[in-house]
């Protein structure tokens, strides 16, 4: 009941008044039945914007630290998340990956719609990134159809770090249905995986028209951290060298 508050009175009419979303291809989504749809992501409010203009509900599996944050604040966002039907997935250790794709199917195996972002985690650039294959293995263990999607103008009315929204048009552009029927039994094969995973990720490369960069987001923020975190230590050690500490005498 609260989904439905949240998309019909709460949030959905707020969202709508911000972001003034333009919505093409949504007759791609099917009306009934279990489908994945697999977009990219750009920002904290994708989460909620999609919902708030699907006719159909669709639950997204949302990593673990939003449902398990400290205080007040965090109690509020789990109870939030939950209430808008999203799922906690852990995201670190082994068994992560099977972790999310067994939620994932579960969802499906009820007819509903499953919202996933095959990038895991959001792009700290704007830029598009290397899809991991657990999209691949849902589509094919539950035979469904993937609808491509790309959230366009999300990542300037909120990017990474910004807590309050810029008042920004965005699109919100669904394409054709990917049928995987072909590779049903192969869903063991790495190759095959990645091959759907690719054609996935080109699908929304092609909505979006973002830069793409073949390497998986994760890494690159960790390569981005780090350079930064070198340039500072470069840049404190150069100050040291021309404004060095007088001895006190």
């Amino acid at each position: 009941m609260f989904y439905y508050v949240l998309k019909y009175v709460l949030l959905g009419p707020l969202l709508r008044l911000v972001f003034r979303p333009r919505i093409e291809g949504l007759e791609h989504v099917p009306s009934s039945g279990a489908a994945i749809v697999a977009g990219n992501h750009l920002s904290f409010s994708d989460h909620f914007l999609m919902p708030a203009i699907l006719k159909r509900r669709i639950t997204f599996l949302a990593k673990a630290e939003y449902f398990t944050g400290p205080g007040i604040k965090g109690r509020l966002t789990a109870y939030f998340f939950r209430s808008a039907g999203q799922i906690p997935v852990d995201r670190s250790g082994k068994e992560a990956g099977q972790a999310a794709i067994r939620e994932g199917l579960g969802v499906l195996s009820k007819d509903e719609l499953l919202g996933i972002y095959p990038e895991g985690t959001r792009s700290h650039d704007g830029r598009l990134y290397k899809g991991k294959v657990g999209v691949a293995v849902m589509a094919l263990r539950a035979q469904v159809p993937v609808i491509p999607c790309a959230m366009i103008g999300t990542f300037e009315a909120q990017p990474p770090g910004k807590v309050i929204p810029n008042i920004h048009p965005v699109v919100i552009r669904f394409g054709k249905p990917l049928d995987f029927s072909r590779y049903l039994g192969m869903e063991d094969e790495k190759a095959v995986l990645r091959a759907i995973t690719d054609e996935i990720m080109y699908a929304i490369l092609t909505l979006s028209e973002q830069e793409y960069v073949d390497q998986y987001a994760a890494v690159a923020k960790a390569e981005e951290t780090e350079r930064k975190a070198a340039e500072k230590k470069a840049e404190k050690e150069q100050r040291a060298r021309k404004f060095p500490r007088m001895p006190l005498s």
